[in-house]
Parts: C-alpha cells; structure tokens; sequence
C-alpha cells in the first residue's frame, strides 16, 4: 500500500481553520520519523521500555530457579502440582493484564499506561516476597503477571512507534530478547541467595523476589522523559503536542528540524478522534485482518507453549531427573540465557534484509526439529545435566528470535488505532493456549517420573513450532523495512 502523496504544505504548529471544524489533519509525522538515523534518544528509548523484558526474565527465571527451595521452604512446603499452578496464575495475570490494559492502552495512550503497569508489577512482586501460603504466592504472582502483561501492549506499541522502520525488525528483537539478561539476573541471585552458607534457601527466596521490585523503582523514574508516541497524539486530537514532540526529537537527533518542503516525506490525512469504537476494532482485527490475526495466533500459541512449558520446568527437569541440587540450578540456566540473548542479536539483522517470512519460518523450523531430537536423546538417557542444557542453549538460540518475532508480527501488522489492543489480544490467546496450560501440563508429566511422558510433551511443543513455521511461510507478512502506516494504514486514514 503506498501512501497518497499530497501537495499541500506540512501541518504547523495550529491548525487550519478547515481541520479544525472536521477534524482532518494532514501531516508527515509518521515519514520524519522513518527518516531519522539511528541516536542516543532512540537507544534511552530501548533502555528505559526495553528493560520490561529483563524484568519478566527475572520474574521467569525466579519462578523456575526457586522452585527447589520453595519445595523445601518449611512454612510453604510446595509441591511440583502446587508450583505448576502458581505459574500458570502467573501466566492467567499476564493475560488479563494485557487485555484489560491494551484496551486501555490504545484508548488513554501508550505513556500514562507504562507508568500504572510498571507500578503494578513492582508493588506484586514485593508482595511476593511476603508470602505464607500457596494461595498468597499464586495471588502475588497473579498480579505481578498482570502487570507484566500490560508492560508488553504498552511497551511495545510505543517503541514501534518511535524506531525507524529501518532498524524496526532487529530492535524489537534484541529487546525481546533481552528478557535474557534477566534471566541471567535471576539465575545469579539464586546461585547466591540459595547457598545454605550464606542466607539459605527460606530467606534466600523472599529476598530474591525483592530484586524485580527495587529494577522496577529505577525504571520508574527512567521513564519520566519518554514522550507520548506522536502517532497516537495524532490520530488522538492532539496535533500541536505531536509536532511538538517530533521538533524536540529532530533537535535532539540531527540538531534541528527536517525540512519538510523538499518532497522527501510523505503526507498523510487523517480524520482525528477520541477513540476508535470497540466493534471497530473487532472488525478489523478479525474480519479485515482476519489472515494476519490467524498468524499471530498461530506464532504466540506455538512460541508461548514452547517457552513456557520448558523454562517453567527447567529446573524440575534438572532436580528430579538429573538430582541438581535447587542451589546450583542457576549455573545451569546462565548458560541457557546466553543462547536466548544471541541468538536475536546475532539474528536479528536477517529480518530486516532477508526478510520475515524467511526468518520466521527459518528459525521457528529449526527450533521444532531440534527440540524433538533433543527430546528423544533425553526419552533413552542420552544426556547428561550439561548435554541436556547445551542441547537447550543451541535450540534456544533459535527459538528466541522466533518467539520474538512472534511479538514484532502482531505489533507492525495491524493499524495504529488497534496496535496495543492486538498485541493484547494475540498476546492473552497465545499464552492462554499455550503457555497457562504448558506449566501444568509438563508439570504433571514430571510428576510421573517418566522420561517417556516427557518426551511426549516436548514432541506436542515441536510439532507445534513446526506447524507455526509452516504458516508463517504461507501466510506471513513482508514487513520488513516499511513504515507501519504502509503495512496496515490507520483506520483514521483519508484518501
């Protein structure tokens, strides 16, 4: 779709009297953004939203690390099926909490709702640390799941929003996979926190939990200077504070604003408003988008079935069958980590010059067929607790930029207007079918003891990766280096 060129001079700084009566504005916001190269104000934009993901690695990491010593808690005593259901509440939070706070998201603005998230989160995952009983722990982590839900419809919507179409695909993906360095956070405060000689394992997982909530304090107030998205201040009525925004980033990056009278930026109109109606919304997301809303369905379930299931039980993998101590799980999962961080690093430049349908299919394919040779080797006891984790760190360097793309596919392929809400809804969906169930399911099947039912499990999650693959190659779309108003026009748009 290419965007109708106009010759009417760049919105100023008022507002045409015309516009002003129907509300039609013109404006190239969205093509000065595309045009910028890549500056300091776009990588404070990737620390102070990207750190979301640190925060859910280390909430994940801790869930699985800990889970040994909460097993040997005297006041808790956990067992496998308790802590399966915790994170699955955990998993039940982030589903709601993205679609309670997408909708909100898409409705009051990307900035307000960053801010009531992270609040969220890290007022829960305190609360964790104080827990007495099973009941309490699956409440605490319910909520701080929901907050982390709404992290990731705000978050992302904004920084799609704000990064060149050009670097779009490879951003997105570090910053995905950036949950990583949390979990390697996560795995080092446990290695420490959980050594019997130091602060033993009762303590030790109260304290851990408080690490989320004190990132959490800091990234608040990081977040203080990040600016509304311009795009939904746009569409949103509010055109003065979006051009605003625009002149302050242009001075920031190239040192004044662009000139905008040479030909070079696209203009686009659009009909502004308070907020798109929710059957709107449901129209375009399953009626007009309908193919692009089965892959996103498709690419979560499959991705949030594969990493939830296995990195929710990892360290019951390594306790119960390889007889790891819960104190030395950690240096089991840092080298885990490292394959999940580099594999969207080293990665992530193919999706922007090879493309994503290629990419997607690529590394969710891999990823599937990996993981059921994997399996296998672990079904006839093949491995050994490092064989088993190296095999992990290679089928997870592939896994990771195809869960991450999961996360870009949903977030660029449709209209400003529904952005937050679609990722909500993907986001909610997937991680329903596939990652609420997966904790329980793989949970119970270790509780068997078995290595064959387990093998089982990974085979369903396999099978699942190849089937996303396979659909991701049909159906996919190719977005790479494009502005997102090309991708999917807003619904504001007028010819």
């Amino acid at each position: 779709m290419e965007l109708q060129q106009s010759p009417a001079p760049n919105y100023g700084s008022a507002i045409p009297a015309a516009a002003a009566t129907d509300r039609i504005v013109e404006t190239s916001i969205p093509s000065r953004l595309d045009a910028l190269p890549w500056s300091g104000f776009h990588t404070r934009v990737v620390l102070a939203l990207g750190i979301t993901w640190i925060l859910d690695g280390l909430e994940v990491t801790l869930a699985g690390a800990l889970s040994g010593a909460l097993k040997q808690s005297p006041m808790l005593q956990f067992s496998n099926l308790d802590l399966g259901i915790a994170n699955s509440a955990y998993l039940a939070g982030a589903v709601l909490g993205a679609l309670g706070f997408g909708w909100l998201t898409d409705r009051i603005g990307r900035k307000k709702l960053f801010f009531i998230t992270l609040a969220l989160y890290l007022s829960a995952t305190a609360a964790t640390a104080l827990s007495w009983n099973v009941a309490s722990y699956a409440l605490f982590r319910f909520l701080t799941g929901a907050g982390i839900g709404g992290e990731y419809t705000a978050i992302n919507s904004t920084i799609q929003e704000l990064v060149p179409a050009r670097y779009r695909g490879w951003t997105d993906l570090v910053i995905n996979g950036s949950f990583w360095i949390g979990a390697a956070m996560g795995a080092v405060a446990a290695i420490v926190l959980l050594d019997p000689a130091t602060i033993g394992p009762d303590l030790g997982w109260r304290l851990a939990y408080l690490i989320g909530a004190a990132i959490g304090l800091v990234v608040l107030l990081m977040r203080m200077w990040i600016p509304e998205s311009p795009r939904w201040l746009m569409i949103h009525g509010r055109p003065d504070q979006a051009h605003a925004i625009v002149d302050e980033i242009e001075r920031s990056v190239i040192g004044h604003d662009q000139d905008t009278s040479d030909g070079r930026f696209t203009k686009i109109r659009l009909r502004m408003r308070s907020h798109t109606p929710i059957r709107e919304v449901v129209h375009t997301l399953f009626s007009t988008y309908r193919q692009r809303a089965l892959v996103g369905l498709v690419l979560m379930s499959a991705q949030a079935f594969f990493y939830n299931a296995i990195f929710f039980t990892f360290a019951l993998i390594l306790t119960d069958f390889y007889g790891i101590s819960a104190d030395q799980v950690g240096w089991y999962i840092l080298p885990f980590a490292a394959g999940n961080f580099f594999g969207p690093l080293l990665l992530g430049r193919l999706f922007d010059t090879l493309g994503r349908r290629v990419m997607i299919m690529f590394t969710y394919g891999v990823s599937g067929l990996l993981l059921a040779l994997s399996g296998y080797l672990f079904s006839i006891g093949a491995l050994s607790a490092q064989g088993q984790t190296i095999a992990w760190m290679v089928i997870f360097f592939f896994a990771s930029p195809a869960a991450s793309a999961a996360y870009l596919t949903v977030s660029e392929t449709f209209p400003l207007e529904v952005r937050a809400l679609a990722i909500a809804v993907f986001y909610a969906v997937g991680t329903g079918i596939g990652g609420v169930i997966g904790p329980a399911l793989f949970g119970a099947l270790i509780d068997t003891g078995s290595r064959t039912s387990v093998f089982a499990g990974y085979l369903l999650g396999a099978f699942l990766m190849i089937a996303a693959a396979i659909v991701a190659w049909r159906y996919a779309v190719s977005a790479e280096r494009k502005s997102l108003e090309q991708i999917a026009r807003p619904l504001a748009f007028m010819e």
